[in-house]
């Protein structure tokens, strides 16, 4: 049983239910979910190797704080990364492959965004992500590359305690997902370079009261 597992069967996440500093103290955590402690802390050395966590000599596993520069950092990542998913996903359309889990998935995203719930929006739209990027990945990208710890720290980065809008919901931001399923592989690496530029500079300004500098 993986971190994934324990916060699908209890409704949980690590990042969003424990505020930064928060210490993970494994006996108290495994018996409160019902698990054993030996998933739990492989589950706890899942999370630190993702960056929500960090363990500490005297302290042991706290939850890690998010700042405006890991912010910053996550940003020029998925400029990278989801520019390289689009672009393969949209070959992956233009085969023939079915893209009509990926637009069922854009439809929940936009219809939480549309209904501004606050609460559901950085889940969808992580969701969205990591699936784009798994089917966009197809074996070509190495799982080190390809790590959903980018998309999945959007739900802890833009939780709706911390900031008003995750990214990615920006309002008028282009998306690359109907290009994708269209199999235009050139215009979706162009929209998925725009839809995360445009979303850096509301999202820094929502999190700046929300977030510290470092």
């Amino acid at each position: 049983m993986g971190v994934e597992d324990i916060e699908a069967e209890h409704g949980t996440h690590v990042g969003a239910d424990f505020a930064p500093g928060s210490r993970l103290r494994e006996r108290e955590l495994s018996q409160a979910l019902d698990v054993s402690r030996v998933p739990f802390r492989e589950a706890l050395q899942q999370l630190e190797t993702e960056g929500f966590t960090q363990t500490s000599p005297r302290r042991g596993a706290t939850v890690k704080q998010t700042t405006l520069r890991d912010v910053k950092e996550l940003f020029d990542v998925r400029l990278s990364l989801e520019v390289v998913a689009a672009r393969l996903a949209a070959q992956a359309a233009a085969r023939g492959e079915s893209s009509s889990r990926l637009q069922q998935m854009m439809g929940k995203a936009e219809e939480v965004t549309l209904h501004h719930d606050h609460a559901q929006m950085p889940l969808k739209n992580t969701a969205l992500h990591a699936k784009s990027f798994r089917w966009g990945g197809g074996g070509q990208l190495p799982a080190g590359v390809l790590n959903e710890a980018s998309v999945g720290q959007d739900a802890v980065a833009f939780h709706p305690d911390r900031a008003p809008q995750p990214a990615g919901s920006v309002c008028g931001a282009p998306k690359p997902v109907p290009a994708i399923c269209n199999g235009k592989a050139d215009l979706a690496a162009a929209l998925g370079f725009a839809h995360v530029e445009l979303g850096l500079a509301p999202s820094l300004q929502g999190l700046a009261g929300c977030l510290p500098e470092v």
